[in-house]
């Protein structure tokens, strides 16, 4: 460790200093975010990659040193010159250093709270994806040196990668004040608050600010392996036999995101899920696999009717089915119809999946519903049901009604 600092402090070390230190190995996970990035710079830390994603899950960059000053640092290939601009320089670019792979600089910045910032080249302007705390503004994403006090921000916690699964980002919204809140985790967590996602994406910012009560909601983001992650079973797709990953998505959920985002934000006590389409199917699993964990399920047009396209797997409704009535409450939606001639199973398969009129996965949404109820849970009480007749199936149609199932879960005494 003393060679290490004496190579930050840019001293060159003796050799008495050298042989006493040979043959040390360096555990970067147990320095400071300033030792790792300094580290980074002056090319003793073996891998900048996992050097920023440490600090992203510590603190988030830009870093307050010992002297009082925030160092801010890319990755950058050579001969890029990158700068930094932001609140505290009224925008105007403040060129960066280059060293082993990486851009930096150091600024001096008071009241940090509510100050954003981007990085600059050219006529680039990017956000900083390794800050903790961002906005959207009508500039697109822009980083924060420090999370504003006066008003709810999302934080970032990069390249989740555990059980066995592709790395994802996690956005949280957090309300403004201390918390702690009820936590509502929520599936494509990419299309729930950037404008520029597909139809316009879930707008959440307005909706939560619209809610009686503040919600901690977080987004999960989902892979190239959606369809994988989001099924209980698998499924044959045009030949294509998917799915099944279900059980590995669930425990990411509930065993590695859920006991950091409770250690770092806290909670309630009032936990929930919820998702769209495949979103929806791997919310109600999710629940069906730790139900004394959630006190709330929500499906918004939910792909009900997998495990029957192609095949003859349990279906989330045979799962449910079987289970009886357990602690979650439930809330199903979906657009679309029955086209008018009421819900059909062609193949007598106990499932309306195949049903040439349906829309919106109206019918597997509708005979869920029921079912449920015929085994024991009360409408409109932990059996909720709603049609938005002839909605679409698309993010535009789910943020018109998302209000409806975060509504529900607010309603629910932990």
């Amino acid at each position: 460790m003393y060679l290490l600092l004496l190579m930050l402090l840019g001293c060159p070390p003796t050799e008495e200093d050298t042989d006493d230190t040979a043959d040390t190995a360096i555990d970067w996970t147990l320095l400071s975010d300033e030792e790792v990035v300094r580290g980074m710079i002056s090319g003793a830390h073996p891998d900048s990659q996992i050097g920023l994603l440490q600090i992203a899950w510590s603190n988030g960059i830009p870093i307050l040193t010992e002297r009082g000053r925030w160092l801010f640092v890319l990755e950058s290939q050579s001969g890029v010159a990158w700068s930094v601009a932001g609140d505290f320089n009224e925008w105007e670019p403040l060129a960066m250093q280059e060293a082993d792979g990486l851009a930096w600089v150091e600024v001096e910045i008071s009241d940090p709270e509510g100050q954003k910032y981007k990085f600059t080249h050219d006529e680039l302007w990017v956000a900083d994806r390794w800050a903790r705390s961002f906005e959207y503004d009508e500039y697109g994403e822009a980083s924060f040196v420090r999370p504003p006090i006066d008003r709810p921000r999302l934080d970032r916690w990069p390249d989740l990668e555990e059980q066995g699964l592709l790395p994802r980002d996690i956005i949280v919204h957090v309300p403004t004040g201390g918390g702690p809140w009820p936590v509502l985790y929520v599936q494509d967590g990419q299309n729930l608050f950037d404008p520029d996602a597909f139809w316009g994406g879930w707008q959440l910012q307005s909706t939560l600010a619209d809610l009686p009560t503040d919600i901690l909601l977080v987004g999960i983001h989902s892979t190239a392996d959606r369809l994988d992650e989001y099924s209980h079973t698998t499924e044959d797709l045009d030949g294509y036999i998917l799915g099944g990953r279900g059980d590995d998505y669930a425990a990411l959920v509930q065993e590695d995101l859920r006991p950091h985002i409770e250690a770092t934000y806290g909670s309630t006590g009032l936990d929930g899920v919820l998702g769209s389409s495949m979103g929806g199917l791997i919310s109600l699993y999710i629940a069906h696999l730790y139900p004394e964990a959630f006190d709330f399920a929500g499906s918004m047009s939910g792909t009900l009717g997998w495990g029957h396209y192609g095949l003859e797997n349990p279906s989330i409704e045979d799962l449910y089915a079987e289970a009886g009535v357990r602690d979650p409450v439930l809330y199903l939606d979906s657009g679309g119809s029955d086209g008018g001639d009421g819900c059909q199973d062609p193949d007598q398969d106990g499932l309306p999946e195949d049903d040439p009129n349906d829309a919106d996965n109206y019918c597997v949404t509708r005979q869920f519903a029921d079912r449920m109820a015929s085994v024991g849970y009360t409408w409109n009480e932990n059996l909720l049901h709603w049609h938005d007749a002839d909605a679409e199936h698309n993010e535009a149609a789910w943020a018109g009604r998302v209000h409806l199932p975060m509504e529900a879960f607010l309603s629910i005494t932990p």
